[in-house]
C-alpha cells in the first residue's frame, strides 16, 4: 500500500516563510511526477508546482520567485519551500505523484491527506 503523508503547515504572517514536506511510503518501485496542489475555501484545486523526477520544476505565475519545489529521491520526498508569503496563499496543500509499486508495472496517481497553511496576522 503507497501513502503520500504532509507535513509542515500552519499559522504565518504575511512575509513569513513555511516549508511543506510529502513523504512517501510503501512498496514503491519508482516514482515519476511529483506535484503541490491547494484549494481555498470556495474554489478550485489548483497545481501549485510540479517537480520531474530528475528535478525539472514548473509553477504557477502566481508563486514564481517566492515558492520553491525540491525533491529528495533517496527518501522518496518531495519540499514545497514556501517565502514572502501572502494572505491569498491561505488553502489546504496537497501532494501529488505517479507512483510505481512493485506490485504493478504502470504508473498510479496518489495525493495525500492534505496540510493547512493560513497567512493572516
Amino acid at each position: 500500500q503507497v501513502q503520500l503523508v504532509e507535513s509542515g503547515g500552519g499559522l504565518v504572517q504575511p512575509g513569513g516563510s513555511l516549508r511543506l514536506s510529502c513523504a512517501a511510503s510503501g512498496s514503491i518501485f519508482s516514482i515519476n511526477d511529483m506535484a503541490w496542489y491547494r484549494q481555498a475555501p470556495g474554489k478550485q484545486r489548483e497545481l501549485v508546482a510540479v517537480i520531474t523526477s530528475s528535478g525539472s520544476t514548473n509553477y504557477v505565475d502566481s508563486v514564481k520567485g517566492r515558492f520553491t519545489a525540491s525533491r529528495d529521491n533517496a527518501k522518496n520526498t518531495v519540499y514545497l519551500q514556501m517565502n514572502s508569503l501572502k494572505p491569498e496563499d491561505t488553502a489546504v496543500y496537497y501532494c501529488n505523484a505517479d507512483i510505481r509499486d512493485l506490485f504493478r508495472n504502470y504508473f498510479r496517481n496518489y495525493w495525500g491527506q492534505g496540510t493547512q497553511v493560513t497567512v493572516s496576522s
